[in-house]
């Protein structure tokens, strides 16, 4: 470097040295303009078009092939950190190639997801981790480090966290108020987003929609410094989409456009997703803003500088110093990248229960694999398009080539007749055309339809092989998959009393109808009254296909669960947490065929199993596990590899045991694995392995212990540094003939002898070991002592804030504790005692 170099130039300097240089650079519109999402080139300084945001939730996405990998509430059902970051990793050297392709592609990546998964009806449930806050900041915290790599100055990619704070529902989200007590707020939601500051893992973060206690997430300055003050350098901070003008015209916090700008600026919002690429808007309401003494420019420049100190991480101005510029479109979908995915899933895979010796699978003969996700793999909102599909059943038969498989998936063959007209509704063989037109049930007029739960359908056609769609005018039959921010695909079915059907779009909220005389197929009509009936005629039944292939099967795999796209996901919360009655009656008849049969779900969230499903003797879960779905699952239920997964999040026993939904207070209404007294119908830590796993004891290093000093630092799963330890060491054997992949944990069990009551359960620490068959193992585990902390509002440390965030401190109260060890969180076999003085 020359000393006629730009100091923003020289890498040499610091982050906020090169960034500081930027801003003085910068003329004040050019500053301005830098707080919208996107940001025009400044061709005179050497920089490029850039906006914030970039998804990446579970591998890249929204920006075509890419390898896709379990979703997050399944990748921490492999409670394997190591595991969690190489993905990571993988995403962000995807984003980075995508970038090579498309300059435009940001390396701000909106991701993780790290709201804690309080209640399992949230629609978003399968972005985040964990019900536990510290096991999904960690959880976090590694996906985090593999999307920012481990380059000392340029970052892969710049992780921002979403979505700051309390925000676990999607009806109304942008009006109704999570309300916390200072408790709940320091116990079970600031440490979920502080794992990923604290270590530099992250640079940015995301506000919430909802409000906190009555006040908008996105204009509370407390709760963004709390945040900040974690962070050993600055975080950017973006808001959520069209957040800034909800400000105004649904939470009505402020009075006008100006003014909210004016008050999100002020709280510590640098930068505006609003308007989608207009950025005009926001320019106009900061200037005027600024015109009006409502902001300075002082305050500009601070938000400013933030996004320049996350852009010269990115190495966008070290040219050819930048350590990743090698990355290009060659790197996307590797060879490792789809053994990393296949890993991925297998370690997810949780067996719920074995109690038939069905698992792991014997060389089978034959195998039937039914229900709706019997040779499908669905996707999520926020997956890139995989470049390939293992689905259950081609995996099985690759896995036991000799063997037949056979497929029903439980879905009704029917051909729709108009009563309008009399005709049969038919489909052209590319899907583009529907038109009620023959006079008889021909192959082009059958559907098979799929019962997601609930009256939800969707309907297949047997000519183009793809899905009805009300996405266009007049309906077609050409949707690959369900999709789309309001899905197209789904109906509801409305039966008459004389047994003919409406149909109802629900994307549309319109019913169908057969236009007169040309007999085209819309989704227009405005009454049930003007709604088209058809008379259905089932020409074979789903339930007699899946009963028969089950009959002549020596095993039979039931997948079940949800399509990502509907009843729970983004903007809509589930409507209970059952498992959809169509999907139970598909279990049902197949274990009526066959005892040999396995419940496998395959969902976004825990179910609630229900009558003649909860006493199924074999049930496994995964998440949606993208590309290699199939070949990781079978490669557990085929035994080829140990069950390792273990839940995250507990599968309630009966709804109640999750509480209200809107309901934030989770020791109030006993919520989450902390508080709940009664057993979980399959408990957070919960997993089944093919050995024999016996606890044998439990000893502790230390029998007393000094309370530590109170503080506002959140207790983290990993002890930190001059954190006073404790460690649990715990003698496991393995009684079985075939090795088992354990998850050793340890608990703090509460007994309500404390003046401040503590959690019923409070993970303290976790191991896994791999134990041989009768192999007896000494496993050490080791916890911080502030881990037994609770908030007491009473003291008030000196030097602290002076706001309401503030007032107490996280305190470990004097007494004597239970420390336990188990399998999960209702199943801690072995305890000792630990005295805090």
């Amino acid at each position: 470097m020359t000393e006629e170099t730009p100091r923003y130039r020289r890498i040499e300097l610091s982050v906020a040295e090169r960034a500081q240089d930027l801003l003085e650079r910068l003329t004040p519109a050019e500053r301005i303009a830098m707080l919208h999402q996107v940001v025009q080139p400044v061709d005179r300084l050497g920089l490029g078009e850039f906006h914030t945001g970039c998804e990446a939730l579970h591998g890249a996405a929204w920006m075509g092939t890419a390898t896709v990998f379990p979703q997050p509430v399944g990748l921490a059902a492999t409670w394997d950190l190591d595991l969690v970051e190489r993905v990571g990793a993988v995403a962000a050297t995807e984003v980075r190639a995508k970038r090579a392709e498309k300059p435009s592609v940001s390396l701000n990546v909106w991701a993780p997801v790290v709201n804690t998964l309080r209640h399992p009806l949230w629609g978003r449930n399968e972005e985040s981790y964990s019900e536990d806050p510290h096991l999904t900041g960690e959880m976090g915290a590694a996906y985090a480090r593999g999307l920012r790599g481990d380059h000392e100055r340029v970052w892969r990619t710049v992780p921002a966290l979403k979505h700051f704070l309390g925000y676990s529902n999607e009806s109304d989200r942008s009006v109704t108020s999570s309300e916390m007590s200072l408790r709940t707020l320091h116990e079970e939601e600031l440490p979920a987003f502080r794992c990923a500051l604290e270590t530099g893992a992250a640079g940015g973060m995301m506000l919430a929609y909802n409000r906190v206690n009555g006040r908008a997430a996105h204009t509370q300055p407390e709760l963004v410094a709390e945040a900040r003050s974690w962070a050993p350098e600055s975080i950017a901070v973006v808001s959520d989409a069209a957040a800034p003008t909800f400000l105004v015209t649904t939470q009505r916090e402020e009075p006008d456009f100006v003014h909210g700008a004016a008050a999100l600026v002020r709280a510590g919002l640098d930068s505006f997703t609003d308007n989608d690429a207009n950025a005009q808007p926001t320019i106009d309401q900061i200037t005027a803003a600024l015109d009006q003494g409502l902001l300075t420019m002082a305050e500009v420049d601070a938000a400013v500088l933030r996004l320049l100190e996350l852009r010269v991480r990115t190495g966008e101005l070290d040219g050819d110093a930048d350590p990743y510029a090698g990355i290009t479109a060659d790197d996307i979908d590797l060879p490792a990248s789809r053994e990393l995915a296949r890993e991925a899933v297998a370690r997810s895979v949780v067996v719920l229960r074995n109690d038939a010796g069905v698992l792991p699978l014997a060389q089978p003969t034959r195998v039937a694999v039914v229900g709706p996700l019997a040779d499908d793999v669905l996707t999520d909102w926020y997956a890139g398009t995989p470049p390939y599909k293992s689905t259950i059943a081609g995996a099985i038969a690759e896995r036991f080539p000799g063997a037949a498989v056979e497929v029903a998936t439980g879905a009704d063959t029917v051909a729709l007749r108009a009563a309008s007209s009399g005709r049969y509704v038919t489909a052209s063989a590319d899907g583009a055309t529907v038109i009620a037109d023959a006079d008889a049930a021909v192959d082009a007029a059958l559907f098979d339809v799929t019962d997601w739960g609930d009256g939800v359908l969707t309907l297949r056609s047997h000519a183009s092989g793809l899905l009805l769609t009300g996405g266009h005018w007049p309906v077609r039959a050409d949707a690959d998959r369900v999709g789309g921010w309001v899905a197209q695909e789904s109906f509801r079915r409305v039966t008459h009393a004389d047994g003919t059907w409406s149909l109802l779009h629900l994307g549309s909220g319109r019913w169908l109808r057969v236009m007169r005389e040309a007999g085209l197929v819309s989704a227009d009509a405005v009454t049930l009254d003007a709604a088209e009936r058809f008379t259905a005629r089932v020409v074979r039944s789903g339930a007699e296909a899946v009963a028969t292939a089950a009959a002549a099967a020596d095993a039979v795999i039931v997948a079940v669960g949800n399509d990502p796209h509907l009843a729970g996901r983004e903007t809509e919360d589930r409507p209970h947490l059952y498992l959809p009655e169509a999907a139970a009656e598909v279990y049902r008849t197949a274990r009526e065929a066959n005892p040999r049969t396995v419940l496998t779900v395959v969902s976004s969230f825990p179910y609630v199993l229900g009558e003649g499903v909860a006493d199924a003797p074999t049930v496994v879960w995964s998440s949606h596990g993208g590309q290699e779905l199939g070949h990781g699952l079978v490669d557990v239920l085929a035994g080829d590899v140990e069950p390792s997964g273990r839940l995250a999040q507990s599968w309630p026993a009966h709804p109640d045991q999750a509480g209200d939904l809107f309901d934030y207070d989770t020791l109030r209404q006993q919520a989450t694995y902390r508080h709940q007294p009664a057993p979980m119908a399959f408990a957070f830590g919960h997993g089944c392995t093919y050995g024999e796993v016996t606890y044998a004891g439990v000893t502790l290093s230390e029998g007393e212990v000094a309370a530590p000093a109170p503080t506002h630092r959140h207790p983290a799963l990993t002890p930190r540094a001059n954190e006073a330890t404790v460690t649990a060491t715990v003698t496991v054997r393995n009684d079985g003939a075939r090795a088992a992949e354990e998850l050793v944990q340890v608990y703090a069990v509460g007994d309500g002898a404390t003046r401040i009551p503590t959690p019923l359960r409070l993970l303290l620490a976790y191991r896994r070991v791999r134990l041989e068959p009768g192999e007896t193992r000494e496993v050490e585990l080791t916890f911080a002592v502030e881990r037994l902390a609770v908030w007491d509002d009473e003291p008030r440390l000196e030097g602290a804030p002076s706001d309401w965030l503030h007032e107490g401190a996280l305190r470990v109260q004097p007494g004597t504790y239970t420390i336990a060890a188990g399998s999960s969180a209702d199943a801690c076999a072995v305890e000792a005692a630990l005295t805090v003085s």
